[in-house]
């Protein structure tokens, strides 16, 4: 089955007034309260929504500064990290730097409650999903821009900038409609750039096992009051088994101004993948092929002082081919699929404060295209495929999603409340208006102990894929109607100079989830609106800063744990799941990152899984039953050099050659070893 991404809104704003201890670039140079994300929508549909994914809860924490100190939005008006009663996760640069992975897929891995299902590594293709959600209920935002395509959630982890140019990963656990929009479903990954404003070239150059190569050229250039970051990147392999190479570029480039009426945020990138996709969407037929591109480009502006509004605009088109054969095709084979999908978006966010508190208000906008040999509804013309000679779309369709947000927060003593609404209108849904609530509360018990709460109400329109897709195996259903839900969740969070500590329950009832189901092992895999399936969840997450405990330099700098269980209870269970079922149960993950000697350091990270489901079983293309997924543990390892210049490293994935499935009967890598050598020229 080929399929791509889709998935909406954001609005959220998080907002660093200055680091404890330490100091990083950007803020820095401000020297000032530093907005970061932004939505997109509607400039001309009314006033506002606010910015992504705050950087509050520490998912693998560094605890190099004081958490109370940062104000952050988890609400759409920025609040204390004290006061916020959202899950949101960070991952920061100096523990990507130290992760012993070359793709922010692999980075994910680490995160609480992530499901990354990889099918292509070191970032071809991925499928990423957040509390036992499916891969086509977690948004992500590249700079607080919607990134997600339309076509499929397969494609959702494909963007235009490459890992080596990543500074922070922020992710946010639960349903959030009244935040982020629709398609924040379950959760929302935001994938952060910074432009620095000193003048420097970095190059950053990994070579691996079967012939990887992973070459990253970035710049950085202050130009008057214009900040620059520019890199690109190329990534190739010859495949760790047979047909799994592939070869992928990216160029990529993020402004921002800083001006007397307020500041200017640009982005723009490109990127391009061609990859052997062994049994990727069938394991019947594993020669597959696949070449992606994704342009992007976006433009955001934060003004006022008092009245903050925050208006975006972007725009992004996704292009797809899919040959189910790469080479010596059946006789009934007719030509390969051909996809592309555009999608425009406008946003406008407004905030301000008052004697009885903080009120956020705005609105967006989303059109969402896709042109196909394969999806849609048939064309009264047929048009040319960009790009590939004598091939042509016939089959099309759009829609257009309009949506409102208001919402309140106030403080009373160390209680938090905030509450709002999301009003929505997609052109899908027979012109209906529909409303999503949501409420968060917080109480601060003692200076570093805080209780918190919330319900939320979310939704999730089906995919282009989900609708219209038919092939040898699958067949797609234009009936569906948007998966909702409704969330409560509640725990502890503690936190202190050396110790984050946190514990959490959830519950979830999700009603009319999209699936692709089949009745019996001899029918075809279709898409159905599955009654309800009712989620419960625990997380906890334990990060401690030696050196901070003991008040002394250490050997051992940083010890995390977290833990994730999940558990689905189906209404209906005469259906065999191909994907909402298939989630994980139990997922821990414990790492140590520790000295060895002088600037040599070391990285440990141990996971393990146990997934819920089974999947068709297939031996040399030929169907042999269902079989149960087994659990696993892997262990990873980095071991560098760093110095404020250099770093040198060396790392294994998969230390011990576990051999294991995660995805149907995709095999996954055995252990893998790769070199690197970053280094960095000062201009000035």
């Amino acid at each position: 089955m080929k399929n791509l991404n889709f998935k909406y809104k954001w609005a959220e704003k998080l907002v660093f007034k200055r680091w404890g201890g330490q100091r990083y670039s950007l803020f820095q140079a401000l020297n000032k309260q530093v907005h970061i994300a932004v939505l997109a929508v509607t400039y001309f549909m009314v006033a506002g929504i606010n910015e992504t994914i705050a950087q509050t809860d520490r998912l693998e924490v560094s605890m190099e500064y004081d958490l109370d100190e940062i104000e952050v939005s988890a609400q759409r008006a920025p609040v204390t990290y004290s006061q916020v009663a959202r899950i949101v996760s960070v991952i920061e640069k100096d523990q990507i730097d130290a992760a012993p992975v070359n793709s922010i897929q692999d980075l994910l891995e680490y995160a609480l409650s992530v499901d990354i299902r990889q099918r292509g590594t070191h970032g071809v293709q991925a499928d990423v999903s957040v509390r036992g959600g499916s891969f086509d209920q977690t948004l992500i935002l590249l700079n607080g821009i919607n990134l997600s395509d339309p076509q499929t959630g397969h494609h959702n982890l494909n963007l235009p900038v490459s890992f080596k140019s990543i500074k922070r990963i922020e992710i946010l656990e639960g349903p959030a409609a009244r935040v982020y929009g629709p398609n924040a479903f379950s959760g929302a990954i935001n994938i952060v750039t910074e432009p620095l404003l000193a003048d420097q070239v970095a190059i950053d150059l990994t070579y691996g096992e079967h012939q990887l190569r992973d070459l990253n050229v970035s710049a950085n250039a202050q130009v008057g009051k214009l900040s620059n970051f520019i890199a690109i990147n190329n990534m190739a392999s010859d495949g760790y088994i047979d047909n799994t190479d592939f070869d992928s570029y990216n160029v990529f480039y993020h402004g921002l101004l800083q001006a007397e009426a307020g500041k200017l945020d640009v982005q723009a990138g490109h990127s391009n993948k061609s990859f052997g996709a062994n049994s990727f969407y069938t394991p019947a037929y594993p020669n597959q092929f696949e070449q992606t591109k994704t342009t992007f480009a976006s433009l955001k502006f934060e003004t006022g002082e008092k009245l903050h509004f925050t208006p975006a605009l972007y725009w992004r088109r996704h292009q797809d081919r899919f040959e189910l054969f790469r080479d010596n095709p059946a006789s009934w084979y007719s030509g390969h699929n051909y996809h592309m999908t555009d999608v425009l978006g406008a946003s406008i966010n407004s905030w301000f404060t008052s004697q009885w508190g903080k009120t956020a208000f705005g609105a967006e906008f989303r059109s969402e295209n896709i042109w196909s040999n394969v999806l849609g509804e048939t064309m009264e013309e047929p048009i040319d495929v960009p790009g590939e000679k004598g091939q042509q779309f016939t089959k099309s369709h759009s829609r257009t999603s309009v949506s409102y947000f208001a919402e309140h927060t106030f403080y009373l003593g160390n209680l938090t409340a905030s509450g709002g609404a999301m009003a929505n209108w997609i052109s899908d849904l027979n012109y209906e208006w529909n409303i999503y609530p949501g409420v968060d509360l917080s109480y601060q018990l003692t200076d570093g102990l805080k209780a918190y709460g919330s319900f939320n109400k979310s939704l999730r329109m089906p995919t282009f894929t989900d609708l219209y897709y038919a092939g040898p195996t699958n067949k797609g259903n234009p009936d569906l109607k948007p998966e909702r839900s409704t969330t409560i969740e509640g725990g502890l969070k503690l936190n202190n100079r050396y110790l984050h500590l946190q514990a959490g329950y959830y519950h979830r009832v999700g009603k009319d989830l999209i699936d692709w189901v089949r009745e019996s092992e001899e029918f075809l895999w279709e898409t159905r609106n599955l009654t309800e399936i009712k989620s419960n969840g625990l997380e906890f997450i334990a990060a401690l800063n030696v050196p901070e405990l003991l008040g002394q330099p250490f050997f051992i700098q940083r010890i995390n744990t977290n833990y994730a269980y999940n558990q689905l209870d189906k209404s209906q269970s005469e259906y065999l799941s191909n994907y909402a079922l298939d989630n994980l149960k139990h997922k821990f993950v414990f790492s140590v990152d520790h000295k060895l000697w002088k600037n040599l350091m070391g990285a440990w990270n141990f996971r393990f899984q146990d997934r819920n489901g089974s999947y068709a079983q297939f031996e040399d293309a030929i169907y042999v039953g269902e079989a149960d997924y087994e659990s696993f543990w892997l262990t990873d390892l980095k071991v560098y050099w760093k110095t404020r210049k250099l770093q040198v490293s060396a790392s294994a994935t998969n230390l011990f050659d576990q051999k294991y499935v995660d995805l149907g009967n995709i095999r996954q890598p055995g252990r893998w070893l790769t070199f690197g050598v970053k280094y960095q020229i000062e201009l000035n």
